[in-house]
């Protein structure tokens, strides 16, 4: 048995040394970009106008993804929304734009991968106190399938965040170029 020991110790610390710090935060990244890039940009191009500066000009579907309690007892009139509401749009609208184009390109990963936290946790908050997501779309922790949309896929994407946020980009990045001592 120490034999059998031995040798996974010191297969397992090869496996490791050649993964090194390279593997975890590229695959991460690599993962963000295969599976959620283009569900986030995807889901702010619905909350654009049109033209150039769309971006500040949110439309119905900003409102009524964002704040949809709100947007209904305004008789889904844009013109009845305030100035915060016009704010959080854009603000939330640019951070799906923004933040996933940030992990992908390995620029203030960290950063980035902290803000889409906290941006996955407020969009569970509105899926389930706005729009009233519950049931199996909730889902739950520890029950066997593990197909929810809310508890258990947005655990897995934490999760990817946690790695980004304490790893780092990895090598093939822009953070590690910038930290580069410069050449003169």
């Amino acid at each position: 048995m120490t034999a059998v020991l031995n040798l996974y110790t010191t297969l397992m610390g090869t496996v490791l040394r050649l993964l090194g710090d390279w593997f975890l935060p590229s695959f991460a990244r690599f993962s963000f970009a295969a599976v959620l890039l283009f569900y986030f940009w995807n889901s702010a191009l619905t909350k654009i106008g049109s033209g150039i500066f769309g971006i500040f000009s949110p439309t119905e579907n900003a409102y009524i993804q964002i704040f949809p309690k709100k947007f209904e007892a305004a008789g889904y009139d844009i013109t009845q929304m305030g100035g915060f509401d016009w704010l959080v749009a854009v603000a939330g609208t640019c951070a799906e734009f923004i933040l996933p184009l940030l992990i992908v390109i390995g620029l203030f990963t960290r950063l980035a991968a902290l803000g889409m936290a906290g941006f996955v946790i407020v969009q569970s908050y509105v899926d389930v106190v706005g729009h009233g997501v519950s049931g199996k779309t909730l889902g739950a922790w520890f029950d066997g399938p593990s197909d929810a949309l809310i508890l258990d896929q947005r655990l897995m994407w934490m999760l990817l965040f946690a790695v980004l946020f304490i790893k780092g980009a990895g090598p093939i990045s822009i953070d590690r170029i910038l930290r580069q001592p410069v050449k003169i």
